[in-house]
């Protein structure tokens, strides 16, 4: 990897090959992305076989050399295909078993008017020469060919290396399969609602209680139900008048549905019936009867075309049928959606109602082109909120009317899918395909069944699944899909590469191995699984429903895999692994634990993961984790290797490894975080020590150094284009270093002496306009910081932080937080800490060129005692503390903002901010770390300006041996320890983060009759050495031991029982290192107490003073600062249709378009700032140069303006105006135009060829947006 600041040199990621099939889609040009170099891995032990010369060639099925083959259907048989064998399969068969070997070869024939190839077999083994070919690269497969696996988990005998219902690819095997290749998946461009509808489907049924004429008033545009109203027009004279004014309310255009409920005509006029026969173009309501069934949908003053109709006739039988009026219109943005009203009687009850709902299926618009996904096919469209299962299936349906960007799917949405940007971060769902036209299958029992789990799972979870040994001739995959595969067993899952080394150039094959295009979905055991295996490219894959970690590394030893562009989602909990199961699992497992441990589900277990990345040295590029029970991509770390690669690399090689390429990877609806970096696996067996499970989450750090070699320099961890949203804990968790986040969007978090975390140039946002749908898990629900309803995570209450702070340094600069506003449920901050923190907060953690929005209504909070909080009393969180540079937080830069209560920093100079809990100090400041023997003792440390605020601190591992404490301090100042009990009889006290020359003076309570010993050396961590040893000598009086004249003196004053040290830092530090570089200086105090004897000292042994004057918070503000923020885009833009206007001057910016063809006719900027007479010049343009007829404008100008206006006579229900104040955050109208409207007055010939870069026929519309950024 490069070193810091230098880009390594860039390597392209390998290409799929060339899809030349008919239903072939336009290729995605490669792109070449920085790929790491790797420690030299050893080289394979014997060579692979000689690539066989018909991988590589066109059309295998049409080689001369093969000859025909129809075995029929056979369970009993053993089928072989051996030596001099070449065999091309040209009809469905069935064996009980297929092996192929000794050079053998089949060829699956392609005949794409012929009927579908169905192999089925108990297991299927390729090895020692032999082929299995279904197409190639450059002849993909173009009929529809299955390879199903059947079985029960108890038939027959296991196969060794293999075990049961499997393709077993074994030494010297050829595997090669090729499909058509469509796009795999691609992103919404159009936010997909419920229903298919902006407000979502509608449906009203009414029994009783209903007398009369029902009415629902709807926007023709968007289909949403404006207005409802019943009218007893029965019984009650009076509801004639109601009735009429209602009508009278609503204006010419809107869509009016009716529906009688029981009977309507009794009391009704005959005047109200004349005029609702002409309002509403009725043909029955003049002459309606009693309890006669009617509906009607139609258009408030449209002719009689517009309206549907229907009536039955009410005979006193109970039973009339439904009167059912139904009519189809199209909303502005094309989605063709049904208004039915139904009237009658059943049984002598009557029915009456109204829906609302999408017609003839609903078009999705994609941001790639998918003409390659095919009517029938099946696709998934992910979550967009915080729970996975709103992820949805649907069918293609036939679309002639579709562009090259759209299909059409059968059925109705349940959940929002965002298909937009939304403030600032790319929120669109992803779409896969599931379908491919190679099909592997495993064939399942109707529910679960023997020992398979059952107590997890209702239904069969042993599947089949795929298997790849080490000296493969040959493996390629693309354009399969995989579904009902994997097996609730250690080893068997639809894709597995075992122990099979490395498997590109440096493990001799010409044509590296790859997984191209496939489609693993409905699965019982991962998706990918990569075990000791280098080198494989998994490139446009689909893991969706699956069950355990998806895309799988798993000893720790698999380095240089590349994961690019592969989507995961919905990814459950599993059995197999103990980071891969959930609670009950966790709970009820428990057959490889010691004696009678409990497991800790929340520690233990709890893992799963779509990408479960157990090296850092592997690339993942433009993924999606769109879904898991708990984490989205988690870097894992092991210690050693385990599994069957134990002993493969030494002791903590994998955590000091530096991270492969992650760039522009997405990660939400995530239930624990979205990003994980951190944590291991525990890699001894169970014991009396050590009672957990094998492979049970542990703890571990990420510190990448160069060659994996702590002594040589750290290697930064780049986190480049992060999108992480809607995870319901984390969108980031990151702990060790160092570590860069940069480019990134949504929320983060080192044991490495000198490492650091950095968040760069990216965006948080609390509360976004994703408002996300109720259901699919969604558990809480409830109003937002702007009154709206919306998804919340976790609980209504759960604190929402942009930035948590924890450990550290963490360093973050350049970053915009959007929408953070506190409501009466919950706190909303910008800026947290890690709550119930019992370790310590380093004082380095810094801040700089942050951009705060005017919706942050809390940019800081410490928290306050209450739920999740607990009683905010942890060690960390008394000592929670970050730096803010230049201000860009607080508004005075070199300030210093800690808890309010912590009189540890406290000085007159100091702000106390009540809202943050929180106050704003300068100075300098440091830790000490305390370590002491002794267990559950806690800590008592004052200042001595002010000894009668002591923090009491609990320190960590109690119960321990040694406990620890890291109170932060201000420096040059005298602190004061005392302890609940018997003082320890060790206690070593370490300077951290203090530069040379730094000091303090320490008082330490003991008993008056306690000998001492003190050392002060200094410690190697990374070694475990010490060296320059110096022994302290006791001083005569106190202020001889606290002089600071470079002698090592301790002063014991027996009758105050206080021992005093001058602690003081006397080498350098270097950059984020808390010690110097010779090591941590440290003074070990060793105290000889005998029996008896008070160990209680009085509160403070330090002459009183007043505090000491320090720099006072700056009176002069931080100046507005233009750098901060992460990058933005123009300040003012108007979008038509992917077009882009930027603005890059203040003022009033036009965009004039023909309403009936579409063209831009006309854009203009007038400078309203410093331009003269621009109002004169502005009324000029729109009165001669905007013409009368079918002209439609965006307009956005300073002041956060932005409108979409008509010129005509017309007035169009698109007409938006949109004004903020120049304070309030962007004016930002998206909206869809119809065009060539009949009130536009439109000449016929307005639609012609030149126009189709706009529209493909004149009904289309188009999208209007207009943004102004502050």
């Amino acid at each position: 990897r490069a070193l810091p600041g230098r880009r390594p040199a860039p390597v392209p990621v390998p290409a799929a090959p060339r899809d030349t099939s008919r239903s072939s889609e336009r290729q995605r040009s490669s792109r070449s992305v920085p790929r790491p170099s790797a420690p030299a891995a050893p080289r394979r032990a014997s060579p692979p076989l000689p690539l066989p010369p018909s991988v590589a060639g066109p059309c295998p099925g049409a080689a001369p050399h093969l000859s025909p083959w129809h075995p029929g259907s056979d369970t009993r048989r053993a089928a072989v295909v051996g030596r001099g064998a070449a065999l091309r399969l040209e009809s469905s068969a069935t064996f009980h078993s297929l092996v192929i070997r000794d050079g053998g070869k089949l060829v699956f024939a392609d005949r794409p008017r012929g009927p579908p190839i169905t192999l089925r077999a108990r297991y299927i083994l390729i090895q020692d020469g032999g082929e299995l070919h279904i197409g190639s690269e450059r002849c993909p497969y173009g009929s529809r060919a299955t390879i199903s696996l059947y079985g029960r988990a108890a038939d027959g005998a296991a196969v060794a290396g293999f075990g049961q219902k499997f393709v077993g690819v074994g030494g010297g095997g050829v595997l090669e399969l090729h499909g058509r290749r469509p796009r795999s998946w691609s992103l919404l461009d159009k936010t997909l609602h419920p229903g298919g509808l902006r407000h979502g489907r509608y449906t009203s049924e009414k029994r009783w209680g209903s007398r009369g004429l029902n009415l629902r008033i709807l926007d023709a545009g968007t289909g949403r139900v404006l207005a409802a109203g019943r009218f007893d027009t029965h019984l009650r004279a009076g509801e004639c008048r109601r009735l009429l004014a209602f009508l009278a309310l609503q204006p010419p255009g809107r869509v009016v549905a009716a529906a009688v409920g029981d009977s309507a005509a009794r009391s009704l006029t005959l005047e109200t019936r004349l005029l609702l026969r002409d309002r509403l173009r009725s043909e029955y309501i003049a002459r309606l009867g009693y309890r006669q069934p009617w509906a009607l949908v139609g258009i408030l003053g449209g002719d009689a075309l517009s309206t549907a109709e229907d009536k039955r006739e009410y005979h006193g039988s109970g039973t009339t049928g439904l009167a059912v009026a139904q009519r189809e219109f199209l909303t502005y943005d094309g989605t063709r959606f049904t208004v039915t009203a139904f009237s009658g009687w059943i049984k002598g009850v009557p029915h009456n109602g109204f829906k609302v709902e999408v017609s003839k299926g609903i078009i999705l618009h994609l941001v790639d082109d998918v003409r390659s996904w095919l009517p029938g096919d099946r696709i998934v469209i992910a979550s967009t909120d915080y729970s996975m299962h709103q992820a949805e299936e649907f069918n293609l349906l036939p679309c002639p009317e579709c562009k090259n960007n759209q299909v059409k799917i059968d059925g109705s949405p349940l959940y929002l899918h965002i298909g937009e940007v939304i403030d600032g971060i790319d929120m669109r769902a992803e779409v896969g395909l599931l379908t491919r036209n190679i099909l592997i299958q495993g064939e399942m029992e109707d529910s679960c069944y023997g020992q398979n789990q059952c107590q997890f799972f209702s239904f069969d979870t042993f599947g089949g699944h795929i298997k790849i040994l080490r000296n493969f001739s040959s493996v390629h995959m693309s354009g399969v899909e995989l579904k009902n595969m994997g097996q609730q067993i250690l080893g068997s899952y639809p894709v597995h590469f075992h122990m099979a080394e490395d498997v590109d150039e440096r493990g001799g094959y010409d044509r590296p191995t790859y997984l191209d295009n496939l489609a693993i979905h409905h699965c019982f055991s991962r998706c990918v699984a990569i075990h000791g295996t280098h080198g494989l490219l998994v490139k446009d894959t689909i893991g969706y429903d699956t069950l355990g970690h998806c895309f799988f590394l798993e000893d720790g030893t698999e380095q240089r895999n590349t994961f690019y562009h592969n989507l995961g989602l919905l990814t459950r909990s599993g059995t197999i692994l103990p980071s891969d199961r959930n609670e009950a699992m966790c709970l009820a497992i428990r057959s490889h634990v010691y004696g009678n441990y409990i497991p800790v589900p929340s520690t233990d277990c709890m893992a799963v993961s779509t990408f479960w990345i157990a090296n850092p040295n592997n690339n993942l590029i433009e993924n999606a984790a769109a879904g898991a029970q708990d984490v989205g991509i988690w870097y894992i770390f092991h210690r050693v290797p385990t599994g069957q690669s134990e002993g493969r690399y030494p002791e903590g090689q994998a955590e000091h490894t530096p991270l492969g390429v992650f760039y522009n990877n997405r990660v939400h609806s995530n239930f624990k975080a979205g990003l994980f970096i951190g944590k291991g696996v525990k890699t001894t067996r169970a014991s009396a020590e050590d009672p957990r499970e094998y492979l049970t989450v542990d703890n571990a750090r990420f510190r990448p150094h160069q060659d994996a070699d702590p002594e040589k320099p750290r290697v930064p961890a780049i986190i480049d284009g992060l999108i992480a949203f809607k995870n319901n804990d984390h969108g980031a968790w990151a702990r060790g270093g160092d570590i860069i986040f940069r480019n990134s969007g949504d929320g983060t978090f080192p044991t490495d002496d000198g490492s650091s975390l950095e968040v760069t140039r990216s965006i948080f946002v609390g509360e976004s306009s994703n408002f996300g749908s109720q259901g699919g898990q969604n558990s809480y629900w409830g109003k937002g910081a702007n009154g709206e309803y919306r998804t919340l995570p976790r609980n209504k209450t759960f604190p929402i932080r942009g930035f948590q702070i924890y450990d550290g340094p963490v360093r973050m600069a350049k970053c915009t937080f959007k929408k953070f506003t506190p409501t009466v449920d919950r706190y909303s901050s910008a800026i947290g800490f890690f709550m119930k923190n019992a370790w310590q907060i380093s004082p380095q953690n810094n801040v700089s060129q942050i951009l705060m929005e005017k919706s942050v209504g809390l940019k800081v909070f410490f928290g306050r005692s209450g739920q999740w909080f607990g009683n905010n009393d942890n060690d960390g969180d008394k000592m929670s503390i970050f730096h803010d540079l230049d201000g860009s937080v607080t508004g005075y830069p070199d300030t210093f903002i800690g808890r309010a209560d912590n009189y540890l920093l406290r000085h007159p100079g100091c702000l106390t901010v009540p809202r943050w809990n929180g106050m704003m100090c300068t100075g300098r400041f440091a830790q000490v770390r305390g370590v002491a023997a002794g267990n559950n003792l806690t800590l008592s440390i004052a200042r001595a300006t002010y000894s009668s605020h002591p923090l009491q601190l609990q320190g960590v591992n109690r119960g321990a041996p040694y406990q620890q404490y890291q109170p932060v301090v201000m420096l040059e100042q005298a602190y004061i320890i005392q302890w609940d009990g018997r003082a320890p009889e060790d206690i070593i006290l370490y300077p951290i983060n203090f530069n040379r020359g730094d000091w303090l003076h320490i008082a330490l309570c003991y008993p008056r009759n306690t000998v001492f010993h003190v050392v002060t050396d200094v410690y190697q961590r990374q070694t475990g050495m010490v060296h320059s040893i110096k022994h302290y000598f006791a001083a005569p009086s106190r202020a001889s031991a606290l002089n600071g004249t470079g002698e090592r003196l301790f002063y014991f004053d027996r009758a105050s029982g206080y021992l005093f040290v001058h602690l003081q830092a006397h080498e350098a530090r270097k950059g984020h290192s808390y010690c110097s570089q010779q090591g941590c200086e440290r003074i070990k105090i060793t105290a000889h107490m005998y029996p008896g004897g008070s160990w209680s000292c009085a509160p403070n042994p330090f002459p009183q003073r007043p505090a000491a004057p320090q720099r006072p918070v700056s009176q002069r503000p931080a100046r507005p600062c233009r750098a901060c923020g992460a990058p933005q885009v123009p300040r003012a833009s108007s979008v038509i249709n992917g077009a882009v206007f930027p603005i890059n001057s203040p003022g009033i910016f036009f965009v004039v378009l023909d309403a009936c063809s579409g063209a831009v006719v006309s854009r203009r900027h007038f400078d309203t700032v410093t331009g003269e007479n621009a109002a004169n010049s502005i009324t000029d343009y729109v009165q001669t140069f905007i013409k009368e007829r079918g002209s439609c404008s965006c307009v956005c100008f300073t002041g956060s303006f932005a409108m979409l206006g008509y010129k005509g006579q017309a007035k169009p229900s698109w007409i938006k105006v949109l004004n903020r104040a120049g304070n309030q955050k962007a004016a930002s109208l998206q909206h869809y135009v119809p065009l060539k409207l009949k009130e536009y007055q439109c000449s016929s010939s307005s639609c012609h060829q030149n126009l189709l870069l706009f529209l493909r026929d004149c009904t289309e519309p188009m999208l209007f947006t207009c943004i102004f950024y502050n």
